[in-house]
């Protein structure tokens, strides 16, 4: 009979709060429930109530447990939950976009050679969409077994969607075993931040004990002398009460009778941990053969595949399944839901029994017999099969061979994402492979790009590199791996250091397969190094390198440097930029490389935006990146539309666009493309005008990391210097602008829309800075004549020509620079106040400043708006009364009295300007600025001019 509880007992607590947040999850309140406790105490049982209930509540339960087969298998618990999902009728993954092609990792049926997996927190995403995807039908129950077992990687996906679950109908139950460890140490990190509970699993009470006695011999009427002796010998553990109970009712200790049941003899219990000798002696009842193969399949581990079993063994059909019969019979094992061929032990205790019975010789013996067996079944051992056979080889005593298949082991987890798990079977393997140079070598270089992907740079630049009797060729192999690290670290110096150790190693007559990587790794230190001729010389070692790359037939290197070199070609020719960026697409292509091929296009992509302003490209380039799985590239897009909406004028679309790519980018871990976002934040808060939000956005970004940063000098010129512009601050704004210079003769910028090349140019050539040398050297090259910089080099062209009296040739420059800016209102109207004191002779200053008074006031922007009445007035014009702008002072000074007018004299006073200096801002008279000073003073209480100017500066603060 079945010696089981047939309900749960002693979990009231429990069972309430897994009812509950079943409830929740049918409204769309997930999240995630951890159940924790000693091995046996009743995790599973409880993770097995849930799944009845939420069948019954009509929800998808899907089901996955971690396992011992083999060392860090990755996402073995994720997956076998997801191929739930498919027995049935498939997911729709219309939804999923991008993310289809990254889940092929976990499911065969949408594996796509040609794709590859970017990282763990990208995979999690992608495992995150599907379940959301699936339970928008039907609310779902995923539940995780045995998690202490599980890798790294496992790990990372659980914590992830524990992160993310809260508004998903997914709820998350994962049983974990209070044993020291990662595990552990991470859900408790999880609750600690409110991203799941935690129900720690008690032992019985002596009274639950009796009711559980009760419940699996089905009987109210149970000896008080027998449940007394199991609540001493079981301490509580519901596993070892059943595993004793069967013991007893199988040996024939506890009979039923018409009394109920009752105990034959003397009652002799073994200890606690009797159901290790209980399972040697339910094996031994199954006879010599029936052992053997519970034994084969005990060096198999927790789950076993039937085939693997029936090899080493030699047993037909009918014997193997009649010993599989038995097992079930007895309580050892039970068919594995997941693949119909696959058994499982009822308890991972019941495994680790059956090995304890091995002799040493019988354990070596039957580890080499089942890796020999699977590697005839799986020839190439593919999946799980490869560590496995590894952790054979290794208790077979064939450590070279268990050595080399940790390190192909190691090698198919970082190609699949699971970059922690990597390490730990590359580490493995190096010490196996200790005597071996070359074999060290080959597990070197997987392990130093996986080190980098999990950012332990020390770690990489640590590990001696410099094998003894290793040839040249190899050792310099290893130190361009160890560049392209040093490259990813942002140590530039370092990767140098590293190149030139290998050109050393490799001398001046080395092949092209060796040198194309490392010239191209080169080329990308270069280009971060500050040195006056750096743009030249990574232009010059990106050519060498794919050229070489051609030669030696790598195209993924060829493609790396065509980009390179397309990328470098931008700022002087747009034209030879789309080339390189053509070429590097025509090689994606051919080789079927989908990620190379997605980065290409949108490269070439941006260079239509940044010519003509146009994003149809970049749309279309997007779309690819998602149908590629190419999600960085994609995102990527995504940041560039944001800065279009800003610089378009749609900024409540774009505000709301940059918040929704934060959060992403956050959450997948992507820095280079937060720091874009939040210039492009501070972009937006600069079009606004708004100070505070410009300069948070940039502390900001600083906080991400400014150094060598690409995008700082955009934070400077066109955040910083633009809000200046917006405040009529035009010192500062050149100040900021020749700030972003320095920055982009520091560091080259990929990026040209800092206002180096448009907005500089034209306030240099108003002020007086520039003329016509100034202006053909600063426009020679294709960056000024992108879109956003054509709209302001155009306008400086145009006063320079009107200045020599051109005056036709000033109009159509003018108008080409109007046409440059139809796209740009904010800068368009901003251009118009800008010139229109110089067009007095070619142009029409009274209609554009009428034209950007009006839209300035609109805007809200008043100091620009006031600007051009102030303007309009020296010009003889009428100027139309404005009454509003008064919700823009402060509700103290409102209650003093203080007019728009006199609060815009007031922000100035805060940085302690003349009366001189306040007319030329706002242009009034600096008469006027000295009555309107005198008001505040009196109207604020103040007693005099420097106490007033404290308290603005106070004020504003």
């Amino acid at each position: 009979m079945q010696t089981r509880a047939s309900h749960v007992v002693g979990r009231d607590r429990e069972v309430t709060a897994i009812t509950e947040a079943l409830g929740h999850t049918r409204e769309s309140r997930g999240g995630a429930v951890f159940l924790t406790g000693e091995a046996g105490i009743g995790k599973s049982r409880l993770a097995r109530y849930a799944a009845g209930q939420a069948f019954e509540q009509g929800m998808r339960v899907l089901k996955g447990r971690g396992t011992t087969i083999g060392p860090m298998v990755p996402f073995r618990p994720i997956a076998e939950a997801l191929l739930g999902l498919f027995r049935g009728e498939p997911p729709d993954d219309s939804a999923l976009g991008p993310y289809k092609p990254v889940l092929g990792t976990l499911i065969p049926e949408w594996h796509d050679h040609r794709a590859t997996t970017e990282s763990v927190v990208v995979l999690a995403e992608a495992v995150l969409r599907l379940l959301a995807s699936v339970a928008r039908k039907t609310p779902c129950l995923l539940v995780l077994e045995d998690l202490h077992e599980a890798d790294a990687e496992t790990l990372a996906v659980v914590e992830y969607l524990a992160d993310n679950l809260e508004e998903q109908p997914v709820l998350l139950l994962a049983t974990i075993r209070t044993e020291p460890g990662h595990a552990l140490e991470l859900v408790h990190r999880m609750v600690q931040r409110g991203s799941g509970s935690l129900m720690e699993l008690r032992r019985l009470t002596q009274d639950e004990v009796a009711q559980m006695t009760a419940a699996c011999l089905e009987s109210e009427r149970v000896p008080a002398e027998l449940t007394d002796r199991l609540w001493t010998d079981s301490a509580g553990n519901p596993f070892v009460i059943e595993e004793l109970l069967h013991g007893m009712v199988s040996g024939g200790l506890l009979v039923a009778g018409a009394e109920g049941w009752q105990v034959l003899g003397e009652l002799k219990l073994p200890v606690p941990a009797a159901f290790v000798r209980s399972v040697a002696h339910r094996t031994d009842r199954l006879g010599p053969q029936g052992r053997e193969v519970l034994s084969i399949a005990a060096v198999l581990g927790h789950r076993f595949p039937l085939s693997v079993v029936q090899r080493v063994s030699g047993t037909d059909d009918r014997a193997l399944l009649s010993h599989l019969h038995a097992g079930v019979a007895a309580q050892l094992v039970t068919p594995d839901e997941p693949a119909p061929d696959w058994y499982a032990f009822r308890h991972p205790l019941t495994a680790d029994a059956l090995l304890a019975q091995l002799t040493p010789a019988e354990r070596t013996d039957l580890s080499q017999r089942t890796a020999d067996a699977i590697e005839d079944l799986h020839p190439g051992l593919p999946g799980d099969w490869c560590p496995l056979v590894a952790k054979l080889r290794f208790d077979a005593g064939s450590t070279t061979r268990a050595g080399l298949l940790f390190a192909e082991a190691g090698r198919r987890a970082l190609a699949g994402g699971g970059a922690e798990s990597a390490v730990a079977l590359l580490d493995r393997a190096q010490h196996l492979l200790d005597n071996d140079v070359t074999a060290r070598a080959d597990v070197l270089d997987a392990l130093l790009p996986a080190l980098a992907v999990q950012g332990d740079f020390d770690r990489a630049f640590a590990l001696d590199i410099t094998l003894l009797g290793l040839d040249a060729p190899r050792r310099a192999k290893l130190h361009t791996r160890l560049a392209r690290v040093a490259h990813t670290a942002g140590l530039f110096t370092e990767g140098v250091e590293q190149v030139r150790i290998a050109r050393t190693l490799l001398g001046p007559d080395a092949p092209d397969e060796l040198t194309a990587q490392l010239d191209v790794n080169s080329a990308y230190l270069t280009l971060n190094i500050p040195s006056p001729d750096r743009i030249s010389s990574a232009a010059t070692l990106a050519r060498q390198a794919a050229h070489a790359a051609a030669r030696a037939q790598l195209p993924a290197v060829a493609c790396e440097a065509w980009q390179l070199l397309g990328t470098i070609a931008r700022d002087q020719d747009m034209a030879e930029a789309n080339a390189c960026f053509g070429k590097a697409l025509a090689l994606a292509d051919a080789h079927q490389m989908p990620i190379q091929h997605a980065t290409a296009l949108v490269r070439r992509a941006g260079n239509d935006w940044l010519e003509h302003g146009s994003i149809e490209a970049l749309v279309r380039s997007r779309a690819e990146a998602f149908r590629a799985g190419a999600i960085t590239v994609a995102h990527n897009v995504d940041a560039i539309l944001t800065l279009q909406s800003v610089l378009v004028g749609d900024y409540a679309a774009a505000a709301e666009e940059i918040e929704r790519c934060l959060e992403v980018t956050a959450r997948l871990r992507f820095p280079a493309l937060t720091r874009y976002l939040l210039m492009s934040k501070a972009t937006l808060a600069a079009h606004r005008a708004d100070r505070a939000g410009t300069d948070d956005a940039v502390a900001k970004f600083e906080s991400v990391g400014k150094s060598g940063a690409q995008e700082y000098p955009h934070c400077i010129g066109l955040a910083r210097a633009f809000c200046a512009l917006l405040e009529e601050n035009h010192a500062l704004a050149t100040q900021e602008l020749d700030r972003a210079l320095e920055l982009e003769s520091q560091n080259p910028t990929t990026f040209h829309l800092s206002g180096t090349r448009g907005m500089r140019v034209l306030l240099g050539v108003l002020d007086g800075r520039f003329g016509w040398s100034d202006y053909r050297t600063l426009t020679d090259a294709s960056a000024a004549r992108m879109r956003w910089n054509r709209q302001f080099a155009e306008l400086a062209h145009a006063v320079l020509l009107g200045r020599d009296g051109r005056c036709g040739e000033a109009a159509e420059a003018f108008q080409r620079a109007q046409e440059a800016a139809a796209l740009y209102p904010m800068a368009r109207h901003l251009g118009l106040r800008l010139v229109a004191p110089e067009a007095s002779t070619w142009g029409d200053p009274v209609a554009w400043l009428r034209s950007a008074e009006e839209y300035f006031h609109q805007a809200s922007i008043p100091a620009v708006a006031s600007a051009c009445r102030g303007l309009l007035r020296q010009a003889g014009a009428p100027v139309q009364q404005r009454r509003t702008g008064t919700e823009q002072v402060p509700r103290q000074l409102r209650g003093h009295g203080v007019t728009v007018r006199e609060f815009e004299v007031f922000v100035l006073l805060a940085d302690r300007m003349g009366n001189k200096a306040i007319g030329t801002r706002l242009h009034i008279s600096p008469r006027t600025v000295e009555k309107h000073v005198a008001s505040l003073i009196a109207k604020t209480g103040q007693p005099d001019r420097e106490s007033l100017s404290a308290y603005a500066a106070a004020l504003s603060r």
